[in-house]
């Protein structure tokens, strides 16, 4: 996949920091799950001031679900655009993206192929917007909460 502009770059931050806190409220967090967090961070080359937000909020960064079909897309999409950022997927971050999918509401049938989908239109030749379209043609189609 092709690098992130500036705006997608802050979005998928933002998009990041949610999956941070999902994982974050639980009791315990399984170390492959940590992995697989901090190498995101690391590709997304968060500055200190990213990090000190981070550290400085760490016990009240709380995740929020997004209340719209859009909004759900949006985050999937930021999602596969994090997994993506090396050109290399792993077992690891596909489970992350999946536990994080389910949560927004995703069946875990359909996850697996929204991430395809998404994954596969650059090498298509589609542009963001045509991706976009046909992501909020797949949601109605599997009618994603």
């Amino acid at each position: 996949m092709d690098r992130l502009n500036q705006n997608e770059l802050e979005s998928v931050k933002r998009s990041y920091l949610n999956i941070l806190a999902l994982f974050l409220t639980e009791k315990q967090v399984e170390s492959k799950y940590v992995a697989c967090l901090l190498k995101w961070s690391a590709q997304l080359n968060l500055s200190n001031e990213d990090l000190h937000h981070i550290e400085g909020n760490f016990d009240r960064l709380e995740f929020t679900s997004p209340e719209d079909k859009i909004t759900k897309m949006e985050a999937i999409y930021h999602l596969v655009r994090m997994i993506y950022l090396d050109n290399i997927v792993e077992d690891i971050e596909l489970e992350v993206a999946s536990i994080y999918a389910q949560k927004l509401g995703f069946r875990a049938s359909v996850v697996g192929e929204l991430f395809k989908a998404i994954a596969t239109a650059p090498y298509d030749g589609k542009s963001s917007t045509e991706v976009r379209k046909e992501v909020k043609e797949f949601l109605k189609l599997h009618d994603v909460e």
